[in-house]
């Protein structure tokens, strides 16, 4: 994609997605996403009502009356996007690839975040960590963030989540709002998800097409696995290659589920052929 190509793209995803977090996202973000603890503000005088332990000692000795310390809301955040980039994000059968509807979520996400002065940082994962972006704030670094999204090119096709959650919780040290973006084809990162949820404030949003759900019984097929690039000749009429194929779908989905909410993260499901605004204004309503 040459610079000039690359340029019109971040522009139209731009216009559709800050369109989208103005109008709809701003403000249900900022509601759903408290600050994270109380700043000092000012003192006033002592009310009846108000908390003793806010007494502020040193004013109340100088005026021989009670003051008392305000707190505001410490509103500053940080967002962190964990973008998964292996192989199988780049499959999409009907309008759109899924590598497409996982950027512009994560544009959406980060201009509202944006609008609400937080800082927004990235990571790109297959199954290493292809590109870290430090959280700052600013238009231009988000459309930064945008054009790594759009114009990446991985080094790995294979998936890790653990990997990336490991990463994840090793650089950054302060709570921050995690939103991981992938289909969650893959297992055994259940320890790690623990552990940082601990600590971060995290959302999966799994994106999915569903076509990949089921396989159609269409005799001998050559079948490349987007991960290994290894191809294989696959019996589709066989009912037992099909019934496993959609097992194995199924048991990565549920995992996937289970381990987010026992970890107690939020969980998002959004089909490419969806629309991705009503999942995440849902999503947003219910936490709020």
């Amino acid at each position: 994609m040459d610079t000039k190509e690359l340029l019109k793209k971040v522009r139209k995803i731009e216009i559709k997605t800050r369109r989208l977090s103005d109008h709809i996202f701003g403000g249900e973000y900022h509601s759903t996403f408290k600050g994270r603890g109380m700043t000092f503000s000012e003192v006033r005088q002592y009310q009846f009502g108000d908390d003793v332990r806010n007494i502020d000692w040193n004013v109340t000795a100088r005026y021989s009356e009670p003051y008392i310390k305000v707190f505001e809301e410490e509103r500053e955040l940080t967002m962190m996007l964990v973008a998964d980039v292996s192989g199988s994000e780049f499959f999409g059968t009907d309008k759109q690839f899924k590598s497409e509807i996982v950027t512009e979520i994560a544009a959406t996400l980060a201009f509202s975040a944006m609008q609400n002065n937080d800082k927004i940082g990235l990571i790109l994962f297959t199954d290493e960590i292809e590109l870290f972006i430090p959280p700052k704030k600013g238009k231009s670094h988000v459309l930064r963030i945008i054009r790594e999204l759009l114009e990446f090119k991985p080094k790995s096709k294979k998936t890790d989540l653990s990997q990336a959650i490991k990463y994840l919780s090793n650089v950054m040290k302060k709570k921050a709002i995690v939103f991981v973006l992938s289909d969650f084809i893959t297992d055994g990162y259940e320890q790690t998800m623990k552990i940082a949820a601990n600590k971060h404030d995290i959302t999966g949003i799994r994106i999915y097409d569903q076509r990949e759900e089921s396989i159609p019984s269409l005799g001998i097929v050559q079948m490349e696995d987007e991960e290994t690039g290894e191809l294989m000749l696959v019996n589709t009429s066989s009912k037992k290659v099909r019934n496993d194929y959609t097992t194995y779908y199924r048991e990565r989905v549920d995992y996937f589920k289970e381990t987010f909410k026992r970890s107690g993260a939020g969980v998002i499901d959004v089909r490419t052929d969806e629309s991705y605004v009503k999942k995440l204004l849902g999503y947003f309503k219910r936490r709020g």
